[in-house]
């Protein structure tokens, strides 16, 4: 339950895409958890936040279950968060042509409704299962797991989710991933860290994206990165651009490096 943005219930609906001929379409299933208005009628502050915790700890029990299993794959598994238009999937899409061949790679794509991300992805080649939150407006560890079943992953492979565009309510749901990721462009201001601390302090890497526009807007980058680590002063930073190449060997190295821990 998100008493902070009040996300509402939908159906939640996970698709393999056409290259999984043994799974044609889709398939759709209530979510085991039900999300409540944040000014739900009849329900006392304290109430709220005791659902909250409920849903929050079923949660955690999922990315157990999930963690574990990836873990005995030796998966390396990352949560990609950020707001919407960060540039995640266009990042994705470049990330993936230049890892080509590396290693067994799948894509999990959030959104809350259409497709067209999905497709973008499996265009390079790469296995993608798009799950639709409805109006939810982030992923969790149930639907995850549920997608996770669709895909033929098997040992020693990178695992990408790409959360829905949010960046508030994914930062309290685990999906068993061995990293958050955050994604902040720099069309976006320099002080979202501050504005939006708890995705921040559970990110364990910061990608700074479009730098390539950095000549032509005021973006102050010494002042993002001080603003992330007043918020988390562990958060690794990189700066990136997909467009121009910039930065993208340090962010393969980093996956790269990832990767061979996780077989380990």
């Amino acid at each position: 339950m998100c008493t902070v943005c009040g996300c509402g219930q939908g159906e939640t609906k996970i698709e393999s895409g056409p290259e999984h001929a043994h799974a044609p379409g889709g398939f759709s299933y209530a979510p085991r958890h039900h999300h409540h208005h944040a000014h739900a009628p009849g329900l006392s502050p304290g109430r709220m936040v005791q659902i909250e915790q409920d849903i929050l700890a079923k949660n955690n029990a999922y990315a157990g279950a999930n963690r574990k299993l990836w873990r005995s794959r030796g998966l390396f598994a990352i949560n990609l968060v950020s707001s919407p238009g960060s540039g995640k999937t266009t990042l994705l899409v470049e990330s993936i042509k230049r890892l080509a061949g590396r290693h067994p790679l799948a894509v999990i794509e959030g959104d809350q409704q259409t497709s067209n991300d999905a497709e973008r992805i499996r265009a390079t080649g790469a296995r993608a299962i798009q799950v639709n939150t409805g109006k939810g407006c982030h992923l969790d560890a149930h639907m995850v797991g549920h997608a996770f079943e669709r895909l033929d992953l098997n040992e020693g492979g990178l695992l990408l989710i790409e959360n829905v565009g949010n960046l508030v309510c994914p930062a309290e749901f685990d999906l068993g991933e061995r990293h958050k990721v955050v994604i902040l462009s720099v069309t976006e201001g320099e002080d979202k860290p501050l504005k939006y601390p708890n995705m921040f302090a559970a990110s364990d890497l910061m990608l700074l994206t479009k730098v390539d526009l950095l000549p032509h807007i005021s973006f102050d980058v010494a002042k993002c990165i001080e603003y992330a680590r007043r918020v988390n002063p562990k958060i690794q930073v990189l700066q990136v651009s997909a467009k121009s190449g910039e930065g993208m060997d340090g962010w393969l190295a980093w996956l790269e490096q990832g990767v061979a821990s996780a077989k380990n």
